[in-house]
């Protein structure tokens, strides 16, 4: 039956992050110790004033379609919270809410891009943004960042890789999956450069803003570079910080006529998100923010503690983070000394075979040699699974 499987869907791959977590979870049912360092999930519970808003639109009766782009009560708390955290101020109509922020980032995508569009990804980069621009017609352009420069792109290789068919630059500050957040200064210079390309786009995609602890506050780019306003999609949601990765409730702000080709495809596609999610997700954004400083200062506990013990691990070596919830050590030398393993896919399988921890290859990121481990888990489950890899190391480094 493969025959019917149309031709652009075969040369796209599943996500690698989601399929490392079916795997553990597979392998769970069937009776084996694995510890999951694979999901992009906070292990936190959703406050209970977000779960009791939840229960009393139930109660109210609010179980009907919405609007399509999101009840006039979420977009309003959306509107209030770009501008109080922002400092970026948008209308209802500059606003969509969708069935997460990776829905609002597809239906951008089939929004602006025509077949053979260029968008401009740099690594290491979000597994999805590749494909996802390949289902919507675009060809993506990748480019490569280091370790050296905290895996951030430069002004200069941004510069580089604009062409004359350039549509769009996305990029991801705090990163998934290395961590690292661009400074004002950076981010600005990046704004410039797309400033003076009048034909580019630029879309942020800031899920991980309040999972954040760098030295500075975290800046936004539409703040920074004003010009950029007419060009640039911010996309968010409360999933990572709020701790509701199942309610399925992102946003995106831009442009009046951007927002609003993205409101016909979501109209044509899904249609609006879950009414009682957005109920959720409106007391998440105008409640008590507490919750963000409790969970922010937890992951940043959980940061430092695997770093250090990652860097004490035979093999390994690993950059401190200032955001999300992802630690992203080179594993080179570790691969060099397995017998059987010649990259990062093979040894993220190792691992989950001889150590029982399942983590997520770095080369779906666009950065092989390198894997990803979230600490979006308590501090015991983290020191249980640097053990675990400790010990199935050690024999191998004499």
């Amino acid at each position: 039956m493969s025959d019917f499987v149309a031709d652009l869907v075969k040369r796209v791959k599943p996500s690698a992050t989601i399929a490392v977590s079916m795997k553990a979870a597979e392998l769970k049912r069937a009776g084996k110790n694995v510890i999951g360092l694979g999901a992009g999930e906070p292990d936190f519970d959703t406050p209970d004033h977000i779960k009791e808003a939840a229960i009393v639109a139930i109660q109210n009766g609010q179980t009907k379609y919405t609007a399509v782009d999101g009840t006039p009560e979420l977009k309003q708390a959306i509107a209030a919270k770009l501008l109080r955290e922002n400092h970026v101020a948008y209308q209802a109509n500059e606003i969509i809410v969708s069935c997460g922020a990776k829905h609002s980032i597809s239906n951008l995508l089939n929004a602006v891009i025509n077949p053979g569009d260029e968008v401009i990804i740099p690594t290491p980069y979000w597994v999805s943004y590749p494909d996802m621009s390949l289902l919507a017609g675009g060809e993506s352009v990748i480019v490569e960042t280091t370790s050296d420069n905290d895996f951030k792109i430069t002004p200069d290789q941004l510069e580089d890789a604009i062409t004359a068919k350039t549509r769009l630059v996305m990029l991801n500050s705090p990163s998934n999956p290395t961590g690292k957040a661009y400074t004002a200064d950076e981010l600005k210079a990046l704004g410039e450069v797309i400033a003076k390309r009048s034909h580019v786009l630029v879309a942020t995609d800031d899920i991980y803003e309040h999972i954040y602890w760098g030295q500075e506050p975290l800046a936004n780019l539409v703040a920074l570079v004003p010009a950029l306003k007419d060009r640039a999609i911010i996309i968010n949601g409360v999933s990572k910080a709020y701790a509701m990765t199942g309610w399925r409730i992102g946003f995106a702000a831009g442009p009046e006529a951007i927002i609003t080709a993205m409101r016909k495809i979501q109209s044509q596609s899904t249609s609006n998100p879950c009414s009682i999610s957005q109920a959720a997700a409106t007391a998440a954004l105008d409640g008590p923010q507490d919750c963000l400083v409790t969970m922010q200062k937890a992951f940043k506990e959980r940061h430092d503690y695997l770093v250090t013990a990652l860097n004490e691990l035979p093999g390994m070596t690993c950059g401190a983070g200032n955001g999300a919830f992802y630690a992203f050590p080179n594993v080179l030398a570790v691969i060099e000394q397995l017998d059987g393993v010649s990259d990062d896919v093979e040894l993220a399988t190792w691992l989950l075979d001889e150590a029982g921890v399942a983590v997520v290859p770095g080369t779906p990121f666009g950065a092989p040699g390198f894997v990803r481990l979230s600490f979006a888990t308590s501090i015991d489950v983290l020191q249980a699974a640097v053990a675990r890899i400790d010990a199935a190391l050690k024999p191998h480094f004499g």
